[in-house]
């Protein structure tokens, strides 16, 4: 009986703690910055989609769709905060090139109307719609996976979840590793997470206590001019604890790295939000597949549009 008593405090203190962190943080009202330069981005107004694929949930998820015929099929998973827009001219190009067959989606909890802004409804519910998408257009052809940011974390993982064996080929760009990677600045003025708050329901998921897992746990930092401009309005602008745990890879990264297939690394040496010279030490101690390239006066938005950017990606899918 003393030690039923001894196991029973010792779960309350641990879940009395954990609330109390949780509680004793809050996320900061309307949050902006100037985390990364949005002015380095090309102008224009992208148009946003007008199709649809169905999840394993029933859910109609938003897709743009590229179409090229006897071609390998090309996911392009887009960053933190947005959409599938960033990769409308880069889709359309490489479709139109007759590289790829493109598929862009809006990740759940994105774009211009989802159900549930910032949130999703378990943590590996965007791998999984991942490879639902892949299932519902792939005739037989290769897939491939690109990333961009956070988008290159999710294809991280999904290689070793959902989509793992399925991928032929991954193209990261400035991928996001992990909070704790070699890769990660100290402080990113883009992205605010809740630390007490994730210590909190971190300590409540080890208890598989996940209830409160739909919690904000990240917010992140855009400038007047994006939240001010005409696609203000499709910025996502905070993320719940399940969210931001399945737009990364898993704690152990490294793991995750190990089981892509041969990828292509791109970064700029001018990225803001990530040391870019770190990319080759840091995954080449686990995986031999990667081949890793540093553009020179490239930050981490513009690189997605440069044209040394393109080369790279048509040499890899040639």
């Amino acid at each position: 009986m003393t030690i039923l008593w001894i196991l029973l405090s010792i779960i309350a203190f641990q879940l009395t703690l954990a609330l109390g962190l949780i509680a004793s943080q809050r996320p900061i009202k309307n949050l902006r910055g100037e985390g990364l330069d949005f002015q380095r981005l090309p102008a224009g107004l992208p148009e946003m989609p007008s199709q649809t694929y169905t999840a394993r949930d029933g859910s109609k998820l938003p897709l743009r769709h590229f179409p090229c015929h006897n071609a390998p099929l090309l996911i392009l998973v887009h960053s933190s905060g947005w959409h599938g827009a960033q990769f409308a001219a880069l889709g359309e190009k490489l479709a139109a090139e007759g590289l790829a067959e493109v598929l862009v989606p809006d990740l759940r909890g994105h774009g211009a109307a989802p159900e549930k802004r910032g949130d999703i409804d378990y943590i590996e519910q965007l791998e999984d719609d991942l490879a639902d998408l892949a299932k519902a257009y792939n005739t037989g052809q290769d897939l491939i996976l690109l990333g961009h940011s956070s988008g290159g974390g999710l294809v991280i993982r999904a290689a070793n979840g959902a989509l793992k064996g399925q991928i032929a080929k991954a193209i990261l760009l400035a991928p996001y590793l992990k909070h704790n990677a070699p890769t990660t600045r100290a402080s990113s003025a883009w992205a605010s997470p809740l630390t007490r708050r994730i210590i909190g329901l971190s300590m409540l998921n080890m208890m598989r206590i996940r209830l409160l897992n739909g919690l904000v746990a990240l917010q992140l930092r855009f400038p007047d001019a994006v939240l001010n401009g005409p696609l203000g309005h499709t910025a996502t602008r905070a993320y719940s604890y399940r969210m931001m745990l399945g737009f990364n890879p898993r704690a152990a990264y490294l793991k995750d790295i190990n089981a892509l297939p041969d990828f292509t690394l791109i970064a700029g040496d001018k990225d803001e939000a990530f040391h870019a010279d770190q990319y080759q030490p840091t995954m080449s101690e686990t995986s031999n597949k990667g081949t890793y390239h540093l553009l020179q006066g490239l930050g981490h938005l513009d690189l997605v549009d440069a044209p040394e950017t393109f080369a790279l990606i048509k040499a890899a899918l040639a």
